[in-house]
């Protein structure tokens, strides 16, 4: 009996509605369609979703889709940046061409004024004057960029810490600009100073040359006889050495205070004399410290009476320490005071120019929040160091100044690093101040060697320093390649505190007189010396120069026959009875026994591979 067959009616209906050769047609030759039309468009897979309201940005593309522009081809238009080049860097002359404007312009440079108040303004009517006030001083900043080309710092677009400043000059009797010794005239604002005498022409300017224990005793001579000629009044200082000896003295102090404690619980005889020894050697030291405090009282003295003669005072450069410096402010200003018997110091800077750092140290405590980021302090704050003298901490303001690139704000410590995002423009610019040996001293590297027809002196390029650096520190990314940008943070933030120092001169002085580095202290290694591996990960292209090719090619070699199949070493003679050579009796004994033995025969090897130098070229 045969099989029975399936019911094929449900395949038949399939094949009549999505069969391919069957459509449904109506009279007037359309085609009644559910989702195939094969019009270059996926309808089945399109989002269809009603727009009635979008942004601004969205309209703006989907405007740009309708009118047939298509930004691929920008996104294309790629300019390759060889690494190995001075990227981010001036030539001598666009640099010089930059100074000579920023000097014409200087006088355009200005900070806020506080407009004139009256007692009968409302709070809204002196808020409203301020804010017109602000806004055409930034119109007047952005004309001065925008038509003249220059370079200006980020400066500071809050009005209310513009504000505070405002309140700290007016009531301080001295206004204390605190720089950086390193590049003095960069964080120095010349229209602070002419702000301080329009306010009031009783107060006084002064700057804090702070972080001096950079300089050198002549670097610091330099500097004060610069700013004698400018008729500014200038004081060397260093927040962080003046904080080391006022804790090594409380450390002393201590300690002697516990030796104090520990002798009166003796007893006895050797306890009493002791006890007179300590006394005769604290009256012995009260004795110094006396004549001490009259030397300095006398040094006041002096110091008040050339005061008193005129502002031609010649600036000191020796180091000052806390009590010299306190000394300072207190015998500085002898007129009229805003806050009677108190004289009031306002300490005015840029960010990460230690600021609440010299405040701190001159206390003995920590006072005021400090961090290595710009812009720690928020709001003025007065603390009163004694009954005579008051400190005024302003915020860190970044006030308007000419730059001549963003690498050098960076490097300057007004720009954060963790913010950067192109580190080679920094770098680079930090390769051309400091020369190569002394990075490779400071960082026990060896940084690539110029190629041959390159300049043998020329700075080191931000590729092969970081490239050492991060390869050295185990930098590496992903692919196992020495990441560049986290190397370029510890280099660049070693720059900003101190470890890579470079010093600035005044104008006038030769840079290259100014400040000298030391000679090298490490031996230079050969290139080829190192690792296959770190000559790759570091870039190193071990090329083959005209010297080495000249040795190669010159240097002497044995020349023997050439012999197909084996041949003995030409320099050896076989062990035996032939040779004339003496044997010992065990020798004989082995020889006599193993024939074999002792017949140093050469390895089978093609000769092509055995002269394989002659074949170079």
């Amino acid at each position: 009996m045969g099989k029975k067959k399936a019911n094929q009616l449900g395949r038949s209906l399939i094949k009549d509605r999505f069969g391919q050769g069957s459509r449904k047609t109506v009279g007037d030759g359309s085609m009644l369609h559910t989702t195939e039309v094969q019009d270059g468009y996926d309808w089945g897979r399109l989002n269809l979703q009603s727009v009635t309201e979008e942004s601004s940005f969205q309209e703006f593309l989907r405007t740009a889709e309708l009118a047939g522009t298509e930004f691929q081809a920008e996104k294309l238009n790629i300019s390759y940046v060889n690494p190995k080049s001075k990227v981010g860097l001036l030539t001598t002359n666009e640099r010089v061409e930059i100074i000579r404007k920023q000097i014409d312009k200087k006088d355009l440079l200005k900070i806020p004024r506080r407009p004139r108040w009256t007692k009968e303004m409302t709070p809204e009517e002196l808020h409203v004057a301020e804010n017109a006030s602000f806004l055409e001083w930034r119109r007047g900043l952005v004309a001065l960029q925008e038509d003249d080309g220059m370079l200006l710092t980020p400066y500071e677009k809050n009005l209310d810490f513009w504000r505070q400043l405002w309140r700290v000059v007016e009531r301080s009797d001295i206004v204390v600009q605190i720089v950086d010794a390193r590049n003095p005239l960069l964080f120095r604002t010349e229209d602070l100073e002419q702000y301080v005498k329009e306010v009031d022409d009783s107060k006084l300017n002064m700057i804090l040359i702070n972080k001096s224990d950079f300089l050198t005793d002549e670097q610091r001579e330099c500097w004060a006889k610069y700013f004698d000629e400018q008729g500014v009044r200038v004081a060397f200082y260093s927040a962080v050495l003046a904080a080391e000896e006022a804790k090594r003295e409380a450390e002393a102090q201590e300690q002697h205070s516990t030796s104090t404690s520990t002798g009166e619980d003796e007893s006895g005889d050797e306890a009493e004399q002791e006890v007179k020894e300590r006394i005769s050697k604290l009256k012995l030291s009260v004795d110094k410290a006396e004549k001490t405090l009259e030397k300095i009282e006398e040094k006041i003295d002096d110091l008040a009476d050339d005061e008193r003669k005129g502002d031609d005072t010649k600036n000191n450069p020796k180091l000052l320490t806390n009590s010299e410096l306190i000394a300072l402010f207190k015998r500085l200003h002898q007129g009229t005071r805003v806050t009677p018997g108190v004289v009031t110091v306002g300490l005015v800077g840029y960010p990460n120019v230690g600021k609440s750092s010299t405040i701190n140290a001159v206390f003995l405590e920590k006072k005021v929040s400090v961090s290595a980021t710009p812009g720690k302090t928020k709001h003025f704050q007065t603390l009163y160091v004694d009954s005579e003298l008051m400190f005024c901490d302003c915020p860190g303001l970044v006030m308007p100044s000419f730059c001549i690139t963003k690498a050098d704000m960076i490097l300057n410590g007004i720009l954060p690093i963790d913010q950067m995002r192109d580190h080679v423009p920094p770098v680079n610019l930090l390769c051309t101040l400091i020369p190569r040996h002394m990075l490779e001293d400071t960082y026990g590297i060896m940084i690539a060697k110029p190629l041959e027809g390159e300049d043998p002196n020329r700075p080191p390029h931000s590729e092969e320093l970081l490239l050492a650096f991060a390869y050295n520190r185990g930098f590496m990314t992903a692919n196992g390649q020495p990441d560049q940008s986290r190397g370029s943070r510890y280099v660049l933030k070693d720059y900003v505190n101190g470890k890579l120092l470079y010093c600035y001169a005044p104008p006038g002085v030769v840079q290259e007189e100014f400040h000298r580095f030391p000679e090298r202290q490490r031996e230079e290694i050969d290139v080829k010396l190192l690792p296959p591996r770190q000559q790759r990960a570091m870039k190193m292209n071990v090329k083959k120069t005209s010297t080495d090719i000249d040795e190669q090619f010159f240097k002497e070699r044995s020349h023997t026959a050439l012999v197909r199949g084996r041949s003995d070493f030409p320099h050896l003679r076989p062990l035996g009875p032939s040779t004339g050579a003496k044997l010992t009796p065990a020798e004989a004994a082995a020889v006599a026994g193993k024939p074999w033995k002792h017949q140093k025969r050469e390895k089978r090897e093609k000769l092509r591979r055995k002269y394989v130098h002659l074949d170079q070229h």
